[in-house]
């Protein structure tokens, strides 16, 4: 399953299903936590219930209420017999947490995209999601609740950078979804009236090693997709490397073009070479 694009769409909102689903985002993120208030979760969950099991066009994750709430053995009864193609957890702190859902779920569980760092206890769990690799479809983090749960004012600089607490918890993210062997899955960009500022977000994200994104609006889709997807010079490159190397085998620095590569040129020409292929 590719995953350069994850749109958000309120679950309470079955008419904008369709919509989002038509927007070009390769997964849907179908939200029974944050954007439904408590009031409304009942309609939410027959709404996305009715979603998978009938009208789903592409892949949809559901996100559930956090593990230490009341909803969420009615978030997964309601949506499991859909089978959703992945579940988001929210609040996520790390393996243990992982593991505590798997067991709510049973065997057949889908795979799970944690969102691992939205408590202040969750960024020192970071590391432990190596341990349930197999159980993933990514990781991602978050930068509006941890905000709030420590009582900063914010997380951004006013040219809408993040600070530097919130630079950490992104790069310790980065690196504990590679350590995990998962794809490493960029947060949301807020402004759905900046299209410029959101192509450079999202590509500084592809520049840092993130391989995806998730949105919040259907227009911000095609950017986070063109964002992620190789350019054709880039793929031309990476096969010139591969080539050089695979003429030269014993080599370990070749010349190309004027400039030495070396073998971690190799080994990030055959990730784009097979992230392209799964596009």
């Amino acid at each position: 399953m590719k995953l350069r694009s994850l749109l958000f769409v309120p679950g309470d909102r079955p008419d904008r299903f369709v919509k989002a689903a038509a927007s070009g985002a390769d997964a849907l993120i179908l939200d029974l936590e944050d954007s439904v208030a408590p009031e409304r979760k009942g309609e939410a969950r027959a709404a996305v219930a009715a979603w998978l099991a009938e009208y789903r066009t592409i892949p949809s994750f559901v996100r559930i209420n956090p593990l230490d709430g009341d909803q969420t053995l009615a978030d997964l009864a309601a949506v499991l017999p859909g089978r959703p193609d992945g579940i988001v957890l929210p609040k996520a702190e790390g393996a243990a947490s992982v593991a505590a859902l798997l067991a709510l779920i049973g065997e057949n569980s889908p795979p799970i995209l944690p969102i691992a760092t939205e408590t202040p206890a969750a960024i020192f769990q970071l590391g432990s999601y190596a341990a349930v690799s197999d159980r993933l479809a990514g990781l991602t983090w978050g930068a509006e609740d941890l905000p709030a749960a420590i009582g900063a004012t914010t997380s951004r600089e006013d040219d809408g950078r993040y600070t530097p607490p919130y630079e950490m918890v992104r790069s310790l993210t980065l690196f504990a979804a590679h350590a995990a062997h998962t794809p490493a899955i960029e947060t949301v960009f807020p402004r759905i009236d900046a299209p410029d500022a959101l192509a450079d977000y999202v590509a500084r994200a592809r520049r840092d090693g993130f391989t995806g994104m998730m949105a919040i609006h259907p227009a911000q889709v095609a950017t986070i997709n063109t964002g992620f997807t190789p350019t054709p010079e880039e793929l031309a490159h990476a096969r010139a490397i591969v080539a050089a190397f695979y003429a030269h085998p014993g080599a370990g620095a070749l010349k190309l073009d004027g400039k030495m590569i070396d073998r971690p040129h190799l080994k990030q020409a055959q990730q784009l070479l097979d992230r392209a292929a799964d596009i």
